[in-house]
């Protein structure tokens, strides 16, 4: 981590400094794109929409991957120096992070380097070789357990696909100078790190101190404890699986919480006892080391048209409601806010406009008051409250505390101190 900087320097020397922004606490992100965006002229489309992002508070806006991929999403990468891709062109992406920087926008970069599919066929016949463009690997940068002839995986492998051997020196070095380049020539400040357990944290650590991204996020996406289809109330090894990572990264990296999303999308079905953990704290990686905890609802993956783990569609705005009022980065999907409607997307920008104007951040205290079946309800700092289910709730006035509602929806209310 770095230093804080004192004195004299202005706000843009704080802002390079890596370290900052998670000391800051006030990052609001939001996912610029859903499953499906590749089908559209994406880069324009979301020029188009620069305007209305900052103006809802956001601080950052993940981005998919920005380089040549075989699939249209992105995520198998061939050549990672092409900005020309279903998104768009290279011309229309720089005009688009120019936008964002006009409007003080972050652009965060999908970074995919767990696998990479090769061009030609090497050793025992499987395209594990990068002939013929930019960063022309050969055999030895793909581990040996996925049909290379480098040393096996320090993570999980991606099935199907040649997986990267970042213990290369020669492939960490053409690694590192990409990054370089897409943090310095190409303008993204932020990185988003694909198929985080895929290799080891150590390796990012050196990735983020080399490249220097102003912040970071990792997906590090396991499955939650379950009982057959059944939700287990304790999730603290899953959470400390994530935790480990980021200690891993130096505590460089923040995670994608994905406790709290499992956890809150049973909760809202009507067991709210389960976002209070045995201590009396929030169960996910917010409970734990909430300057590191990214909450979301849903993202290209859980929800979108894959739909592989998604949040109870009747009950978003109370998970909203939940993450953009409690510590941690809260994450706002594209889906949420530009396609399920104005009132949704209005319901969002009065919980983040409460957030910003009561000075919530990521490590913001929580006094849990009630996890019960229907009820949940919590203070957040010493100014605001809230609640979320379907029975009634409210903050108790005392002779010197009055509160008023600040916003409110179906299933949810947020108060603040008068």
């Amino acid at each position: 981590m770095g230093l804080l900087n004192t004195g004299h320097q202005d706000q843009n020397n704080q802002q390079t400094d890596i370290g900052t922004i998670l000391k800051n606490g006030k990052e609001i992100l939001f996912q610029g794109f859903n499953w499906e965006s590749h089908k559209y002229n994406w880069w324009e489309n979301l020029e188009s929409k620069v305007g209305d992002i900052a103006k809802a508070g956001f601080t950052s806006v993940w981005l998919p991957p920005p380089t040549h991929s075989f699939s249209p999403q992105g995520y198998t990468p061939q050549n990672l120096y092409s900005l020309n891709t279903n998104y768009g062109s290279e011309h229309h992406l720089k005009a688009l992070l120019a936008k964002m920087k006009q409007h003080k926008l972050r652009s965060m970069a999908d970074i995919v380097i767990n696998h990479r599919v090769g061009t030609t066929q090497g050793r025992g016949g499987i395209y594990n070789r990068f002939d013929g463009i930019p960063l022309s690997w050969d055999e030895r940068a793909v581990t040996s357990d996925t049909g290379g002839q480098g040393n096996t995986k320090t993570g999980a492998i991606f099935q199907g696909f040649p997986n990267i051997d970042h213990t290369q020196d020669f492939v960490r070095k053409d690694i590192i100078g990409w990054l370089r380049w897409l943090r310095h020539n190409v303008g993204f400040e932020d990185f988003r790190f694909d198929f985080a357990k895929g290799f080891s944290a150590k390796y990012v650590k050196e990735y983020i101190e080399a490249a220097k991204p102003l912040f970071c996020v990792g997906e590090f996406w396991d499955s939650c404890n379950y009982r057959g289809s059944s939700l287990d109330y304790n999730q603290d090894s899953h959470r400390q699986r994530i935790i480990n990572w980021i200690d891993g990264t130096g505590q460089l990296s923040a995670a994608f919480d994905f406790t709290t999303k499992g956890i809150l999308q049973e909760a809202v079905k009507g067991e709210f006892w389960r976002l209070r953990d045995a201590q009396g704290k929030p169960p996910g990686v917010m409970g734990w080391w909430p300057s590191r905890s990214v909450t979301f609802v849903d993202n290209h993956d859980t929800g979108s048209t894959q739909a592989h783990w998604p949040f109870p569609s009747d009950h978003i705005m109370e998970g909203y409601a939940y993450i953009l009022t409690h510590p941690g980065i809260p994450t706002v999907f594209y889906d949420h806010f530009f396609e399920w409607g104005n009132s949704i997307r209005n319901q969002i920008v009065k919980l983040i406009d409460v957030r910003k104007r009561e000075g919530i951040h990521s490590r913001s205290s929580v006094r849990i008051l009630e996890g019960k079946q229907n009820l949940y309800s919590a203070m957040i700092g010493e100014k605001v409250c809230m609640k979320i289910g379907s029975a009634s709730w409210c903050p108790s006035a005392s002779h010197h505390t009055q509160w008023e509602l600040a916003t409110s929806g179906h299933n949810y209310a947020v108060w603040r101190k008068q």
